[in-house]
């Protein structure tokens, strides 16, 4: 079977391309990473972790979901954002979550709840919506898509975590 040169330099091309195509799948970060805001050491902190990977493959973690959707919402904002990744806590483990990563963009969410991550109060990420459901009926709360988390929900002032006191966190 003879390929003519269009066929050939088609393949090479998409050899190419798909070679040089930067993965932005959820990593897990390792036992020593850190916030990317703050410099806290994630494994830390109870409650759902968040990541961004950007288009050129780099990763910004965040010890909190409340710290994801702040950078969201940051109009300094400017990288290209390839992927954003929170840890549903209908599987992962509360006080130490690990794995279990799915698309920010797909979850739910509860805002509101009495449980606290890194932040003080935080948002607590579901890919399903019955166990987000289940989750906000137990611990209070409103359940919302990606899109209607809204800026004035974000609260950053921090809580216990946060405080500047002997020994707090920053």
């Amino acid at each position: 079977m003879k390929l003519s040169i269009p066929t050939v330099l088609a393949a090479l091309l998409l050899t190419a391309c798909s070679q040089s195509a930067t993965d932005i799948s959820a990593k897990e970060p390792d036992a020593g990473a850190s916030c990317s805001l703050d410099g806290m050491v994630l494994k830390d902190f109870p409650g759902s972790k968040a990541q961004v990977r950007y288009a050129d493959g780099k990763t910004d973690y965040y010890c909190d979901v409340m710290e994801l959707f702040g950078t969201v919402f940051a109009p300094e904002q400017k990288r290209v954002v390839g992927a954003l990744y929170v840890q549903d806590m209908g599987k992962a483990n509360w006080d130490q979550p690990a794995g279990n990563w799915i698309d920010a963009r797909k979850a739910v969410y509860v805002i509101g709840s009495k449980k606290h991550g890194s932040m003080g109060p935080t948002i607590v990420p579901f890919a399903n919506a019955n166990e987000a459901q289940a989750f906000a009926a137990k611990e209070g709360g409103s359940v919302l898509n990606f899109s209607d988390v809204k800026p004035d929900m974000v609260k950053m002032g921090g809580g216990a975590a946060h405080d500047s006191g002997m020994g707090g966190g920053h």
